[in-house]
């Protein structure tokens, strides 16, 4: 279907991709993965002709088409909804716009011209585009009375569903999607995996989401040392054989027998967990056929991220009384909320506007004021926080060592040798470590962040959107290290995976007060009455 062949990339001096050879197939979904930097976008645009390799080739074969999720969300501002949807079949919308203008000046020598392009519009099924467009939409949240408004005078988080719903449409052969789950909510994360799932074509994805990796991939594509490598199975397949990959190579005294049967036992339980039927077929027969040499270890370095609590909380965590804030513009965002914390809760706070939860997590830090309502922490608490928006920590052109020092309290603390210990562990070492904070990247202020918050040692972690810029590699360790922790956490983040396997309590802010469950997040957002009453409350918000 779309094959790579001696394909290499060089800026400059730096060698990206050296000789690559892969081929993707009808029918499979590939999550394509890597560290940061490691040149996942830059294959993908060179998959879809954006730029050109410096030496190799793709072959797409002959008349099939490929479909690319649009990344410029101000692309198709002068265009309508759904226009802009159809305008992903780019055969059909051309044939469309000549049909039109020739209508527009017709005559009877293009009368002949018109009948066979009406008769190529059919056979591509082009009398339905508009309400096939329509239904599009319809399914990713975008109301019928904006379907005729133009791009440019609807709310941005709509444009990344419009500009979804058009790289979806018209089923194209070869499905292309850089980070497709940004700024999605929940609801419409999970109509698009199974969407993707039931994909019969092939689909191509760069994603930081694991929980979406799982729920549609049927191989990974792994991109290490310039080259890559597919492997069969969603992205927890691959991590977890790849552990156990490492840890047999460690045991050079076990049997060959030993480690064959180990892996077998593993392959047995995975194959009990898949998910989706459709892919339980075709993962079943890759794996009947896997052998111990198919898979390898990673050489991915993951951060060691370890959370310790100078003393433990009492039972008085943190008391919410009647809180509400406002946005800057004069909008509701919250009202009513009332929450008692209870030491080991790990929770959950969700909301449909981003806005609400970060106002929720300002205003129990101490930065800004509540509209009303009043909170108290527990006099044995201490909380650190990490915050959506971390640039006011970084505008001091000091290098990491110096900048760690800040929230050191002792002059044992201070010693250069402890505060690299915690920039190590985050993956800077050596050299890393004297870099200037001004110049970081988003993914390392991230990681900077995590070692001041493992410096502070608190019993109580205030996380909002906490995954943001970090890669699969710190995604994971992080993501381990909060299963782990003892304390108590608030927790806000669009990785599914995350917060369905961290968080025990669900709460949801909303202009009519707090949904509250202690329930994991699947089955919070399964819950037929709970959807119910979701809906209620924010419908009476609205009126």
């Amino acid at each position: 279907m779309l094959s790579v062949s001696n394909l290499s990339v060089q800026f400059g001096k730096r060698i990206l991709f050296d000789e690559v050879n892969v081929t993707f197939t009808h029918g499979n979904c590939y999550g394509i993965i890597g560290a940061n930097g490691a040149g996942k976008s830059t294959f993908l645009r060179i998959l879809s002709g954006q730029i050109d390799p410096t030496s190799g080739n793709v072959h797409l074969e002959p008349g099939k088409r490929m479909s690319i999720l649009e990344q410029n969300h101000n692309a198709y501002d002068d265009i309508p909804v759904l226009e802009t949807v159809v305008m992903g079949n780019k055969p059909l919308f051309g044939i469309k716009k000549e049909i039109d203008a020739l209508y527009a000046d017709y005559t009877d020598e293009n009368a002949e011209k018109i009948g066979e392009l009406q008769v190529q519009f059919e056979e591509m099924n082009g009398w339905n585009a508009d309400s096939d467009a329509a239904a599009l939409l319809s399914n990713l949240g975008i109301s019928e009375e904006l379907h005729y408004t133009k791009m440019a005078d609807i709310d941005s988080k709509l444009k990344v569903r419009v500009l979804l719903a058009q790289s979806l449409f018209g089923n194209p052969d070869v499905l292309i999607m850089d980070e497709p789950t940004n700024d999605l909510d929940y609801d419409t994360i999970n109509w698009l995996e199974n969407f993707l799932a039931n994909y019969d074509n092939t689909v191509i994805v760069v994603s930081h989401d694991r929980h979406f990796l799982d729920a549609v991939c049927t191989h990974i594509a792994d991109i290490d040392f310039g080259k890559i490598n597919l492997f069969s199975g969603n992205y927890t397949f691959w991590y977890e054989s790849s552990q156990l990959a490492a840890r047999q190579r460690a045991q050079q005294n076990k049997k060959s027998e030993e480690k064959a049967k180990e892996l077998q036992e593993f392959i047995l339980r995975f194959s009990a967990n898949v998910a989706k039927s459709k892919q339980a077929t075709s993962r079943k027969k890759m794996l009947d056929k896997l052998k111990i040499e198919d898979i390898k270890p990673s050489s991915r370095r993951y951060p060691a991220i370890i959370f310790d609590r100078e003393r433990e909380a009492g039972d008085q965590i943190l008391n919410i009384d009647k809180l509400s804030a406002i946005s800057d513009d004069g909008e509701l965002l919250f009202q009513d909320i009332n929450i008692n914390l209870s030491k080991g809760d790990k929770v959950a706070i969700i909301s449909k506007d981003s806005r609400a939860t970060t106002a929720f997590y300002d205003i129990i830090n101490g930065k800004v004021d509540p509209h009303s309502g009043t909170y108290q922490w527990g006099v044995t608490t201490t909380h650190s926080y990490l915050p959506v928006d971390n640039t006011s920590y970084f505008e001091d052109n000091i290098n990491l060592v110096d900048w760690l020092r800040q929230w050191t309290k002792t002059e044992e603390e201070r010693e250069e040798v402890y505060v690299r210990g915690f920039l190590g562990k985050m993956l800077f070492s050596g050299e890393e470590a004297l870099k200037k904070c001004t110049v970081l990247s988003g993914g390392e202020k991230v990681r900077c962040m995590l070692s001041r918050m493992m410096l502070l040692r608190a019993n109580v972690l205030l996380l909002d959107e906490p995954t943001n810029h970090l890669d699969l590699e710190s995604i994971t360790a992080f993501n381990n290290s909060l299963k782990n922790f003892k304390g108590t956490i608030l927790l806000t983040t669009h990785d599914h995976e995350f917060v369905n396997t961290v968080a025990n309590r669900i709460i949801e802010l909303t202009p009519k007060g707090t949904i509250d469950r202690y329930l994991s997040f699947d089955d919070y957002m399964s819950d037929k009455s709970i959807k119910a009453q979701r809906e209620k409350m924010y419908a009476m918000a609205t009126v």
